[in-house]
């Protein structure tokens, strides 16, 4: 059995079926991105593995066990830890009160303090910005803030969900940077990224999702220079 697994998962909206019956897997200490257009279904992904939106058939299996009903505060405390699409940070809570709030679960305060410092080696701009509403912060501070509070809890399986919309260049750079430092101390990512180049340069395995469907998967080297994903997602005629 796989670190973590989705097995044929179906799930939407209401009447709206999103997935289709997906399949999927990540071995410990991997990063593996999923890549595909708006609307494809990389987003309802996430939300089904963290409980936020209902798996109608289907299995998710993470580190031996099924928590595919499990409610997402379970999830969490299991060791996957979501960073949502558009950062979605308390605006009127300060950086410190953000990243606090990652660690709501736990109450190991040594540690917890420990796992402060860290975020702040990671994004020193965190520090100096300790104080100031999140709210008012660059969209790339926040971005690194929203990062940051994910890691407070600890997370054996980090959920990363497009972290390098709207940024400018520089910032995706060391956004990367970041996602290899994050696996090389031990995380395991699942990465889904609209930058299909940089997400399958960092990545070590590939899917791509069209239409709530996985209609490729493998090595991310051979995806990246693969002449169909080429044309469809990195802009090669």
């Amino acid at each position: 059995m796989s670190f973590f697994e989705v097995g044929e998962a179906r799930a939407g909206y209401g009447k709206m079926e999103v997935l289709r019956g997906i399949s999927l897997r990540l071995e410990e200490g991997e990063v593996v991105t999923l890549i595909g257009a708006n609307g494809a279904g990389k987003t309802t992904t996430l939300n089904a593995i963290c409980g936020i939106v209902r798996v109608a058939s289907g299995a998710v299996t993470f580190d031996g066990h099924d928590i595919t009903h499990r409610p997402t505060k379970d999830i969490v405390r299991l060791g996957i830890t979501q960073v949502p699409e558009g950062r979605k940070l308390f605006s009127e809570l300060s950086i410190a009160e953000n990243l606090r709030m990652g660690a709501y679960l736990r109450k190991d305060d040594k540690a917890i303090k420990d796992d402060l410092d860290y975020v702040c080696e990671l994004f020193p701009r965190l520090r100096e910005r300790w104080n100031q509403l999140a709210g008012s912060l660059s969209g790339g501070e926040q971005q690194m803030c929203a990062i940051g509070r994910g890691l407070m809890a600890r997370p054996k399986l980090l959920l990363l969900d497009e972290p390098s919309l709207g940024l400018a260049p520089l910032l995706v750079e060391q956004i990367f940077e970041i996602i290899n430092r994050l696996n090389s101390d031990g995380t395991t990512i699942l990465l889904v990224e609209q930058n299909a180049k940089k997400a399958l340069e960092v990545a070590h395995r590939g899917y791509v999702m069209e239409t709530g469907n996985i209609t490729m998967e493998g090595d991310a080297k051979a995806l990246l220079n693969d002449p169909r994903v080429r044309s469809a997602y990195l802009g090669d005629v």
